[in-house]
């Protein structure tokens, strides 16, 4: 049984007078330990793709069952815990809180969890130290350059030891020497036995993954933008 799996998923956004097809009947399986890249050109629906499987968004139709479970059948509750739980995320932007610590950017999770303190700060002292940000704990997101707040939030999203990581973009604001460190971090947590599912323009890192899902206007296609049959891909 996948992990993660798909079926004929599509998702529309509609206003008053535009309704915009982002996902077409997407199928997809992504198995456990997998590494797994989303690439295709800007607008194709990679990062709302990203999203739905995140649990970040709902598709307008279709079906996605996570570890056996069909989430459409959940309550909000126990969508937020799978998505607390489960669920690492890594975004481009960082989306570190400026008034807090690193340290306190990176327990955020496992306050969520009710983690008691002694567990928690020891947790955050562990991941922080897998990112080589331990001796930054008490900084803040102002004072960190962008690769080193890139780490914090590697840390944030690990620090929980969800099974699924999720990356969108993850080296889009970073220089290639810091890009190339956060990939090498990604690849160490694949290593270690997490789900990983990334989206990325770079070529480059794309490579890093054990397969590959283009999209192409929501749909998913080959290298060549080429539909293989609305959204079939394994």
């Amino acid at each position: 049984m996948p992990l993660i799996e798909l079926n004929h998923v599509s998702k529309i956004f509609q206003t008053e007078e535009v309704e915009t097809h982002v996902l077409s009947g997407v199928d997809l399986a992504i198995e456990r330990g997998e590494y797994v890249s989303i690439a295709g050109p800007s607008g194709c629906g990679k990062s709302t793709l990203l999203s739905i499987l995140g649990l970040l968004d709902v598709p307008t139709s279709g079906e996605y069952l996570f570890d056996g479970r069909r989430l459409d059948q959940l309550s909000l509750l126990e969508l937020a815990q799978i998505r607390n739980q489960k669920i690492g995320f890594i975004f481009q932007s960082f989306n570190l809180i400026g008034d807090l610590s690193v340290a306190e950017n990176v327990a955020l999770p496992l306050l969520y969890r009710r983690v008691a303190t002694a567990d928690r700060d020891a947790a955050v002292a562990e991941a922080l130290y897998r990112v080589g940000m331990g001796h930054r704990a008490k900084h803040y997101p102002s004072q960190l350059s962008g690769g080193q707040q890139q780490r914090v939030a590697v840390a944030r999203a690990i620090v929980g030891k969800p099974p699924v990581l999720l990356a969108d973009e993850p080296t889009g604001n970073l220089d290639s020497k810091n890009g190339a460190a956060v990939m090498a971090l990604i690849h160490d947590l694949h290593a270690g036995g997490a789900t990983i599912c990334m989206v990325t323009h770079d070529p480059r890192y794309a490579e890093h993954a054990d397969r590959t899902v283009h999209l192409f206007d929501g749909n998913l296609a080959d290298r060549d933008g080429v539909l293989h049959g609305v959204g079939s891909a394994s």
